[in-house]
């Protein structure tokens, strides 16, 4: 075929036009079609709860560069994009949307069903908005065909699976403290809120206990939470630790030896006295008095000591640490160990109940000041004052969480940890040292509260009779049906209606009114993206081979996979894993409305392009954070502009060539000049870094080599190189070799590309005639026969060595366009043997009429010079300007300005014009011996030359090193 010259480029019309053939092409399903190895992509589901942003873009981005990838491999890639429609998430959506403020009021006001509704149709909504989101990306999944959380078929394999654990043994229902959200009124994982801490300011209070039957003897206690007091039933001190009584004044504190001298400071104590040393555990069972016994009656049901605890650190405090077995893990953990109650008197809403004696009814964190105010009131607040500290939030509300006694149901967790992490060795982590971060988090995470208060999520198929208590878990609707029940959908409350009877009394059973953690059902996308086992009984293809998340899911969903996989087939459900970090402003701060920093993704590919979205994105290394920066992302759009000038360039002179690259000469080859040989090899060497990067999931390392290949090997180095042998008119065998050359990287070069700017590829490789589609190509192999490792070695000296020499030139205010007589590199014989084949090229670039390559003072350098360095030698430039020297500069000054001007006319290539140069007397006489010159290069029939305007046409003016000159340029 001919080459056409190629057109404008417009963003973001030519991105459209681009995606809308792709779509009448059907340039996907053809992709699809493709045989090869089967590779399974598990995309990890999205809450579709808004339009996307830029971490989420990010996210979808890399995972569509690494499948672009993998099908140019070779490999049958399965695409499914997946969407997590279940939870808070949504719900919180929903709540704000139909003015709910309380679950009350979704009960009441609004009713089950209708919420439900209501989320489902949020949930759907805005899969539909997310996804064209995503395709105006470029981003290729199945999108007419993905896995959605809230169909009864992945549903149903959410309830196989949980009957898996409780076959096993792992399911359990039992009491323990736990985090409670007092807004969404349900209790959360810990893995949830892992990354979930913020910066709060609490109250900071030291409160004395008054020993039973003693005046003046105290426990000093500190804390962070005082409205946990009122459930005070112990004070817990390090059996090991040395305990010290202390003399103020006429009160004795104990406290820890430890931290005495820190708590005297804060707490003024400037005469004290030591009157004895003691272990912790001999502490144990001095009696004390609730310090807010009036104020709790219910406090006189129990009997307050102290009791031994190896949690107690020397960290902060006094050593001295008040229990309350139902607001803290530890706290439970030791009040179980000795027989106490988990005395919890809060409600769901965070509210004290009526346990709680005087503070009945109010909002836990709101009862902290009066609280505070009894015990100053009682004379037992020995200091009050505040603290900034990482405190834990819900995930999706925000609200601070509380510790919370409550029956929940657990998947035993800690009976398989073992087992996880000996699986987790089959598992390669990208970057390799997340390994250790996730291994870290299985060590310390306690068992998985599975059960949620709250309604747009899986119901946990579990149903009680309501006269004996026999327990049965459902693991399908089939199972269901057997035994009685037909729900009209699996969700609530349609399946809260369904009443079975009971196997052992004959009594009624009703499910439990928890749904499941939403966590749990991304954890099972692995198979039941797959229709296992509701719709097949083949778990294939399986495991995932690669799954890619933000650095948060390491302890979330890459965890919970795990656990949910090895729970029901006692394997990892994926090969390979990569994390990333997220996505901040330029600051590093994270994004958000009220600091005003929010990028939103589609307002920048309107502005910028999705092909320079793509590429600045994933220029940055996968695992650390993106610090979005327009200046970053305006640079890749001037990188792509620059491709495609040179697209441009090449079609264009191609196409007035008439260069087919079908129709090639057989001896081609051997009309290939140094600079063809060096940039074939250096875009062969390029396949071999692209590809190799990419093996490891170094997507930043391929896309810079890419950006480094574009601006300085093929726009600043190899089109400079050539540009003169494609100005030959005559039919020459050497500018048919760079046409050739040309043709054959950039073909090679949009294949690279591809995965990361699928567009702007697609169009260049198209009008460079490559085929139907540079995504229906198979990814390059690096052509030994072009690789020379030395030869590029030899360029790069040479490049190193003009760079000097521009260096020299800008110190003497000689511009890189005007001529030098000469310039001597002085440099070791060893360079000059490399670099000796390179002269005419070397000379070229450094525009001088005689090169000299000589050793490090062999030749006395010109009486006027400027020097560069660089590490392969020295350039010394003559600085004295001939006046033959000085015309061809101003030539060439005239020559630039004058292609600008053709440029402006939107004149081809060949068009001939008629022109005038105006200048002063002695500058055109200058002029006159660079006419044949000009006229040559500009493509002027007639050259006028003048000391004032006398030609009608497009007229402009310059200023050439202080002189006026008017240009003229007239269409013939």
């Amino acid at each position: 075929m001919k080459i056409q010259p190629a057109g404008l480029y417009k963003i973001p019309e030519s991105e459209k036009e681009i995606q809308q053939w792709w779509e009448e092409a059907g340039i996907y399903q053809k992709v699809k079609s493709k045989k090869g190895k089967s590779w399974y992509f598990l995309d990890g589901p999205p809450y579709a709860s808004g339009s996307i942003h830029l971490g989420t873009a990010w996210n979808k981005i890399i995972k569509d560069a690494i499948l672009r990838y993998k099908t140019m491999r070779g490999y049958n890639v399965r695409r499914q994009p997946g969407w997590d429609c279940h939870g808070l998430p949504i719900e919180v959506k929903v709540e704000e949307l139909l003015g709910i403020k309380s679950k009350k009021e979704i009960e009441e006001r609004i009713g089950i069903e209708r919420f439900v509704e209501e989320c489902k149709n949020w949930a759907l909504k805005h899969v539909a908005t997310m996804t064209e989101e995503f395709k105006r990306l470029g981003v290729w999944m199945d999108w007419d065909a993905p896995y959605m959380t809230l169909t009864d078929d992945y549903m149903e394999c959410a309830w196989w699976t949980l009957k898996r654990a409780h076959e096993k043994g792992l399911l359990e229902k039992s009491l323990k403290v736990i985090h409670w959200c007092p807004r969404c009124e349900t209790a959360l994982a810990e893995h949830e809120v892992r990354g979930e801490y913020e910066d709060r300011m609490d109250p900071s209070v030291y409160v004395r206990f008054k020993i039973r039957g003693e005046d003046h003897r105290y426990l000093l206690v500190w804390t962070t939470t005082p409205w946990t007091l009122p459930a005070d039933l112990a004070v817990c001190v390090h059996p090991d630790f040395m305990y010290v009584e202390v003399q103020v004044g006429e009160d004795r504190y104990i406290l820890a030896e430890g931290l005495l001298e820190r708590v005297a400071l804060e707490l003024g104590w400037k005469d004290y006295r030591i009157l004895e040393r003691r272990r912790g555990s001999q502490l144990e069972g001095v009696e004390y008095e609730h310090p807010l016994l009036e104020e709790v009656p219910k406090q006189r049901e129990f009997k307050h000591r102290v009791i031994l605890g190896e949690h107690v650190t020397l960290e902060e405090g006094t050593g001295c640490v008040h229990t309350a077995p139902g607001h803290g893990e530890e706290d439970f953990v030791v009040g179980q160990r000795y027989g106490l109650p988990a005395f919890c008197p809060v409600d769901a809403t965070g509210r004290f109940t009526a346990e709680a004696g005087k503070y009945a009814g109010i909002y836990v964190k709101d009862a902290d000041k009066i609280i505070i105010s009894d015990l100053k009131a009682k004379g037992l607040l020995v200091k009050e004052g505040t603290i900034i500290h990482s405190y834990p939030h819900c995930w999706r509300c925000h609200t601070p969480l509380l510790f919370r006694a409550t029956e929940q149901w657990f998947l035993r967790t800690s009976k398989i940890k073992e087992l996880l992490l000996e699986k987790n060795s089959k598992v390669e982590w990208f970057p390799a040292w997340v390994r250790e971060r996730y291994i870290n988090g299985v060590e310390s995470v306690g068992d998985w509260c599975l059960s949620r208060q709250r309604y747009w999520g899986i119901p946990m198929p579990i149903w009680v009779c309501q006269r004996c208590g026999n327990e049965i878990l459902i693991g399908s609707r089939k199972e269901l049906e057997e035994k009685g029940g037909r729900p009209r959908n699996l969700h609530r409350p349609a399946v809260d209606e369904v009443v079975l009877r009971c196997e052992k009394c004959g009594g009624e059973m009703r499910r439990i009114p928890d749904v499941l953690d939403v966590w749990f059902d991304s954890s099972i996308a692995a198979w039941a993206s797959l229709g296992y086992p509701a719709r097949t009984s083949e778990l294939s293809p399986w495991p995932s081979d690669f799954i890619t998340e933000g650095e948060d899911q390491v302890t979330k969903w890459f965890y919970a996979q795990q656990v949910s996989s090895v729970v029901a087939f006692g394997d990892v459900p994926y090969r390979q894993v990569l994390m990333h970090g997220f996505a901040l402003d330029e600051k590093g701060r994270k994004m958000s409305k009220s600091l005003g920093n929010v990028v939103e993704p589609m307002e920048v590919v309107e502005k910028y392009g999705a092909d320079a979205l793509r590429f600045y994105v994933l220029s940055n290394p996968p695992w650390e954070d993106l610090k979005f920066s327009v200046k970053g992302l305006t640079e890749v759009q001037r990188l792509l502009i620059t491709l495609w000038n040179v697209h441009v360039f090449a079609t264009t002179y191609m196409s007035l060539d008439s260069f087919d690259p079908e129709e090639l000469e057989p001896g081609v080859l051997q009309h290939l000049k140094v600079e063809d040989r060096w940039i074939l090899s250096r875009v062969n060497t390029l396949v071999a870094t692209v590809t190799s990067a990419l093996e490891r999931y170094d997507i930043h390392v391929a896309v810079r080599a890419l950006a480094s290949f574009i601006q300085e090997d093929l726009s600043r180095w190899y089109v400079r190189l050539i540009r003169r042998r494609t100005w030959i008119e005559k039919e020459d065998p050497s500018k048919t070799a760079a046409y050739f050359t040309l043709h054959r990287v950039l073909v090679v070069l949009t294949k690279l590309l591809a995965p990361f700017v699928p567009h702007i590829s697609e169009r260049i490789y198209r009008e460079l005639g490559g085929g139907e589609s540079v995504h229906l190509s198979d990814w390059p192999k690096p052509d030994e026969e072009f690789i020379n490792g030395a030869l590029e070695e030899a360029m790069e000296m040479v490049r190193k060595l003009v760079e000097a020499g521009s260096a020299a030139r800008q110190a003497a205010s000689i511009k890189l366009r005007w001529p030098v007589k000469t310039v001597l590199v002085e440099t070791s014989p060893e360079v000059r043997e490399k670099i000796a084949p390179l002269q005419e090229i070397l000379s070229f670039a450094l525009n001088c009429r005689e090169l000299v390559l000589c050793g490090p003072g062999e030749k006395t350098p010109p009486r006027q010079a400027a020097v560069g360095e660089s590490i392969y030698g020295k350039v010394i430039v003559d600085t004295e300007l001939t006046e033959e020297l000085r015309a061809e500069a101003l030539a060439r000054e005239i020559v630039r300005r004058f292609q600008v001007m053709r440029k402006e006319m939107s004149l081809e290539m060949e068009e001939r014009v008629d022109a005038e140069v105006c200048m002063k007397t002695e500058s055109l006489e200058l002029i006159k011996r660079m006419v044949d010159y000009i006229k040559r290069e500009v493509r002027i029939r007639n050259l006028h030359l003048s000391s004032t305007p006398q030609f009608a046409g497009f007229r402009k003016e310059f200023d050439l090193d202080g002189e006026v000159c008017v240009l003229t340029l007239r269409k013939i």
